[in-house]
């Protein structure tokens, strides 16, 4: 059998790394006052968050030390990879990232007004309403709890976004006019209930809350395109179910930049340990996601 940590791992698809500045440039697109790269680091990986499996977190966990991550965003800085959506982990060290000249900003996530305290302090230029307690409020009829958090964000003078793995919140947020800047869009609804995917399905997979649906990513991407604002789209690669080969992540990055906005961006997990997946996924986002940059 193959070791574990080998199951996320993707072929390389550029060969060996470009040296430092030799890469062409990242497209990027306005966010408020910033410049920002269409490809977001992500922080999933740094957090042992595979979505895949306990053994899978567990390879993920022993690799990312604190070193390894800021190397990463150093070479993620390398590629002109600008922005970083940060939790836990990855907000440990980015303080470190910053002291060390790294010139990466951050995006973070808040479920209560002690999590935005923390991460004005910290020099989060946005902070989205975290996307699992979005959704929870939102199919627990609470979801007017989610314009209080956004109201104490906007009184911070940050940016303000909502993240959820459905695209019926982002049409409710429409609906109702909130005052939002930016939303954070996964493209797949794995959150659905055993009663829901039953309707769906027919029957109930298992694990009920990791069900990634071929099905899905239209949907999203539909309702990233009829708002305005700037979507920043995730878990494109399916959580690394798309990983398999250099064609299917290659066809994931196709998709998605077909998908989105002329002045979205995507938010991508990397994990360097077999290749250089910075370089690789640049590569595609330079490909894909050109049309319509700055």
């Amino acid at each position: 059998m193959l070791p574990v940590a080998l199951l996320v791992a993707r072929q390389s698809v550029g060969g060996a790394p470009a040296p430092a500045g030799a890469e062409e440039k990242m497209p990027c697109v306005p966010f408020g006052r910033h410049s920002m790269s269409r490809l977001i680091c992500g922080t999933n990986t740094f957090n042992a968050g595979s979505h895949l499996s306990t053994f899978v977190n567990r390879e993920m966990l022993a690799y990312y030390t604190p070193e390894r991550i800021l190397q990463t965003l150093r070479r993620c800085g390398e590629l002109g990879i600008n922005f970083f959506q940060a939790t836990k982990r990855g907000l440990e060290v980015y303080p470190r990232f910053l002291a060390a000249g790294g010139r990466m900003q951050c995006l973070t996530l808040a479920s209560s007004p002690e999590d935005v305290a923390v991460q004005v302090k910290l020099g989060s230029a946005g902070i989205a309403h975290h996307g699992e307690t979005t959704d929870i409020l939102f199919k627990s009829g609470r979801f007017d709890r989610v314009n209080e958090l956004l109201k104490r964000v906007r009184d911070t003078g940050l940016m303000v976004g909502v993240s959820t793995h459905m695209p019926a919140v982002v049409e409710a947020v429409e609906a109702k006019g909130w005052d939002v800047d930016y939303y954070m869009t996964c493209v797949y609804e794995r959150n659905r209930s055993a009663e829901e995917l039953k309707q769906l399905l027919g029957s109930v997979p298992l694990p009920v809350r990791e069900v990634y649906l071929e099905e899905d990513p239209p949907r999203m991407y539909r309702v990233i395109r009829q708002t305005r604002r700037p979507c920043l789209a995730f878990k494109i690669l399916a959580a690394g179910r798309l990983c398999e080969n250099r064609a299917s992540v290659e066809k994931a990055f196709r998709e998605a930049f077909e998908g989105i906005k002329p002045n979205d961006a995507v938010i991508v997990g990397l994990y360097d340990r077999y290749s250089d997946q910075p370089g690789e996924d640049a590569a595609f986002t330079r490909r894909f996601g050109a049309s319509g940059a700055a």
